[in-house]
């Protein structure tokens, strides 16, 4: 039974490792902001999963179990806005290659408060 929960968990340990690396290697090689935030975020927390798993599975105690819970939860609440926060942050500043967007959602939104922002100077310098 030991050999079994053994053989699991290297399996685990290793699908983690894999995981992780994928997500290295899409940070240096896809082309632009966007993307490697695509791959810094998903294939890490799969990664982080198993290794989560393979403590389990090795340390074989419940006692554990709400710890790795919980470094889960808060893994799974802050790569999303973490994410979310750089990517708007990239948008703004031009980090992005346009080129490869499929739809561009952020565009009328931030013409039309660059829009209101121009509207507001022009009534400013008018007083």
């Amino acid at each position: 039974m030991d050999t079994a929960l053994d053989i699991l968990t290297a399996v685990l340990l290793l699908g983690g490792a894999l995981m992780s690396l994928a997500a290295a290697v899409g940070l240096l090689r896809f082309p632009d902001l966007l993307s490697r935030m695509h791959a810094a975020t998903k294939p890490q927390v799969l990664g982080l999963l198993l290794f989560l798993l393979a403590i389990a599975v090795q340390q074989r105690s419940w006692a554990v179990v709400p710890v790795l819970i919980v470094c889960w939860i808060f893994q799974l609440l802050t790569a999303p806005v973490s994410a979310h926060m750089v990517g708007r942050a990239g948008y703004r500043t031009k980090h992005l290659r346009k080129d490869l967007l499929s739809m561009d959602d952020l565009d009328d939104v931030v013409e039309h408060a660059a829009t209101r922002r121009r509207e507001a100077g022009d009534r400013a310098s008018n007083e």
